[in-house]
């Protein structure tokens, strides 16, 4: 939420063409939702959610904080069991409690996020 459109598009962009080849990769960004209106508020939440449910696993981009961000982490970890693969230029001791608790792993930039996922995750 309230990332510049074309800075949230680029890591999915960068995402996609490391992980695309093995992975179905779903882009909450591919829906036509605005931020902060309220007849799309409960349905960007709900999609959202429905896109931590799909997932075998979740990717983040914890460059700041994020209330959706850490909220979908908490759920996907929480409650479903999910593992959670962030990448995050914070050093550990600016990162939230809740959001080094909830990620599995948090690693300095997707490129190595990605890596990871390619080693840990690829049959």
């Amino acid at each position: 939420m309230d990332e510049h459109e074309g800075a949230a598009r680029e890591w999915r962009e960068t995402a996609k063409l490391l992980l695309g080849d093995r992975f179905r990769l779903l882009d909450p960004m591919r829906r036509k939702f605005v931020d902060r209106q309220v007849d799309s508020a409960n349905e960007i939440v709900e999609f959202d959610l429905q896109d931590v449910r799909d997932a075998d696993l979740i990717l983040v981009n914890y460059n700041r904080p994020s209330i959706g961000t850490s909220m979908e982490v908490f759920y996907a970890a929480h409650n479903l069991g999910k593992f959670v693969v962030a990448f995050s230029p914070l050093e550990f001791r600016d990162c939230s409690p809740w959001m080094a608790r909830f990620c599995t792993k948090i690693l300095p930039n997707l490129e190595t996020a990605a890596e990871y996922i390619r080693t840990h995750f690829y049959d």
